[in-house]
């Protein structure tokens, strides 16, 4: 896969040229003057479903013109990938996308209907959703170094859930077990719900999950979560201690999302953009509900989005390959 960071970064510094030479200044009231679609690659009613919707709404607010979330399920979010590549290029169109989708898809799929060099242009980094390995409350391992210890006791003997082959879950248990040298079998569910009932089954002995849903569980007491992929503590889930204190440094996964535009997009649009959701991430009130799901916003200029793709790709294109992944 090739993620075209110079071609983006391309994109980046033209963004930053119309800031610069106050493009975005003139034009800014040319921009929304009816309402903006923005494409969501995941069903409604969901954790990511509600996190574009929430956007949404704040961008809704301070547009004055509707932000209308257009859900656009299945094929690994390819689907969604496609029908804004071949938006038109005016800003009406934004992808708020789960970054997998650029960075993963195109290891694990032998043909996409996008290219992602070419057809997308960074606005923003919007968030990432750390993964939490979670077990059955009714497992014997409380700590993540006693599941360590006895997962390389029962060398091959282990099952991990995930929902499905190739997804962000699954990965973030292969990086797990290299990193932590332990031999487990991976099986894959048809999503997150039925892999945590065969966990509650004893099918699989761990899993890993992420945001609202991982939350749920580790509340109401059916799980357990043994760390969390994340440089800090969640705050809403402060019991959960990150993998670095149960002694995996450097583990980080997690499901990130960002805002993109189909490639063409105005620059002073772009910068319009980007500006207007920094601006958005800055609002308290909203921060706290974000935090409390479980999301870490992040925000900044286009640059960061091409930085955390390039470094995402960096991280998973080895482990993919050398375990030879791919979708099914």
């Amino acid at each position: 896969m090739r993620l075209g960071v110079n071609a983006l970064r391309g994109i980046t510094v033209a963004v930053g040229w119309a800031v610069l030479s106050g493009a975005s200044t003139a034009h800014a009231q040319d921009y929304p003057t009816r309402p903006v679609r923005l494409i969501a690659p995941f069903a409604a009613g969901g954790g990511a479903d509600l996190a574009a919707r929430r956007l949404a709404e704040r961008l809704n607010n301070r547009w004055k013109q509707p932000v209308i979330v257009h859900n656009i399920a299945g094929g690994a979010g390819n689907a969604a990938a496609q029908a804004v590549a071949t938006s038109e290029r005016d800003g009406y169109t934004l992808f708020f996308a789960s970054l997998p989708i650029l960075v993963t898809n195109p290891l694990l799929y032998a043909k996409l209907p996008f290219n992602p060099e070419r057809d997308f242009a960074p606005v923003i980094l919007v968030s990432d959703t750390p993964h939490i390995l979670l077990t059955s409350a009714a497992s014997r391992a409380g700590k993540l170094s006693e599941f360590i210890a006895y997962a390389k006791s029962q060398p091959g003997k282990i099952n991990f859930g995930s929902g499905g082959q190739g997804t962000s879950l699954h990965l973030a248990g292969e990086l797990f077990k290299k990193v932590a040298g332990i031999d487990m079998v991976h099986v894959a569910y048809k999503g997150a719900a039925p892999a945590i009932t065969a966990m509650l089954g004893d099918e699989i002995q761990m899993m890993f999950d992420n945001g609202a849903s991982a939350m749920g569980h580790i509340r109401g007491g059916r799980v357990r979560g043994l760390g969390i992929a994340a440089k800090a503590r969640a705050t809403a889930l402060p019991e959960v201690p990150t993998f670095d204190e149960g002694g995996i440094a450097n583990f980080y996964s997690g499901v990130p999302h960002g805002v993109l535009a189909p490639a063409g997009t105005p620059a002073h649009t772009i910068a319009l953009i980007n500006r207007t959701i920094n601006a958005i991430f800055q609002e308290p009130d909203y921060r706290k509900v974000v935090t409390q799901a479980g999301i870490n916003l992040a925000g900044g200029e286009p640059a960061q989005l091409v930085d955390y793709l390039a470094a995402e790709k960096k991280k998973w294109q080895p482990l993919i390959q050398s375990q030879g992944i791919k979708a099914y």
